[in-house]
């Protein structure tokens, strides 16, 4: 008999409720899927983090007054507000290429709203150097029972999943670490940023289940878990992100729309739409037996655009 079976049945079931009836709280910051194998998690990111360190403003030694900063065209020395601002990527002395937040998109619209798993790793693997900025996520409204799944597959197996995302306008390597109730998307360090040499080991969690999830299915995603294992070696990820915005840079320099303002498409599909899932079981066997035909050889490196499948 497990932990959890050994809690009085009355206390399972108003835990279950309570998670299951926990409510949303912030605005999400973020919203995409998560994707690993042929599976879609629609999740939603929230911070984690608050910053409670003071706030000190500037003042002028002269009278202790505020001093204020103004934003100003370099070219008429007139102010300028906010809604008046876009970024400028300058790709020649004094020429800019304009970006809105389309182009971030279209760099790589699947970077920008996938956390795409690239493999499992022990939970204790990775030094704790990496570990920058943790976010919660939760799960969209379709994914509840799959987030759980996969939650459990992770806490089971004993392992963190290894993704890559872009939040905002940077592509980021990050750690999906279960919970009690859910999953923290913890962003890492690329390798380059840190010392050659850490060693650190993370806590070891408690275990919980939930109702939704059978033993065939739970079995099936620890199955998946360790079909896409690996051993933790930051040297294999890259940040791919930059060339594909460096790429659509210069094909609006080519095309002559450096200061077009590029809009949303109108038929953009929204990353809920396609991931609702309605065979799970089938789908995990799927991407078992992708994984058996398509697994890199080894040294082969990992990006977003060559990555271990399952």
């Amino acid at each position: 008999m497990g932990w959890w079976q050994s809690v009085p049945v009355a206390s399972r079931k108003k835990a279950r409720m309570d998670e299951e009836k926990a409510p949303r709280g912030t605005r999400a910051m973020w919203k995409g899927a998560i994707s690993f194998g042929l599976v879609h998690i629609p999740v939603e990111m929230h911070s984690a983090a608050r910053d409670n360190s003071l706030s000190f403003s500037m003042l002028d030694k002269r009278d202790f007054a505020a001093v204020g900063y103004q934003r100003y065209n370099k070219a008429t020395g007139k102010p300028i507000e906010w809604r008046d601002i876009v970024k400028g990527y300058e790709y020649d002395d004094g020429k800019y290429v304009v970006l809105t937040d389309e182009d971030f998109r279209r760099a790589n619209v699947e970077a920008t709203q996938t956390i795409d798993i690239l493999s499992f790793v022990p939970e204790g693997s990775i030094p704790l150097a990496y570990f920058e900025t943790p976010f919660r996520l939760e799960p969209g409204k379709t994914g509840a029972k799959v987030f759980t799944l996969l939650r459990e597959a992770l806490r089971e197996s004993k392992r963190i999943a290894v993704a890559v995302v872009v939040v905002r306008t940077r592509q980021h390597l990050a750690a999906l670490v279960p919970t009690a109730t859910g999953l923290v998307l913890n962003t890492l360090r690329w390798p380059e940023e840190l010392p050659a040499k850490e060693v650190a080991t993370m806590d070891s969690r408690g275990k919980a289940r939930s109702k939704d999830i059978s033993t065939k299915e739970l079995a099936m995603a620890q199955r998946l878990v360790e079909e896409m294992a690996d051993d933790w070696n930051p040297d294999e990820y890259k940040d791919s992100y930059r060339a594909d915005l460096m790429k659509r840079i210069d094909e609006k320099v080519k095309a002559h729309k450096t200061h077009e303002l590029t809009e949303p498409e109108q038929s953009a599909e929204e990353p809920e739409t396609r991931s609702n899932v309605v065979d799970l079981m089938a789908l995990l066997e799927k991407s078992i037996s992708a994984g058996k035909r398509s697994a890199p050889r080894p040294g082969k490196k990992l990006t977003t655009g060559t990555r271990r499948r399952a």
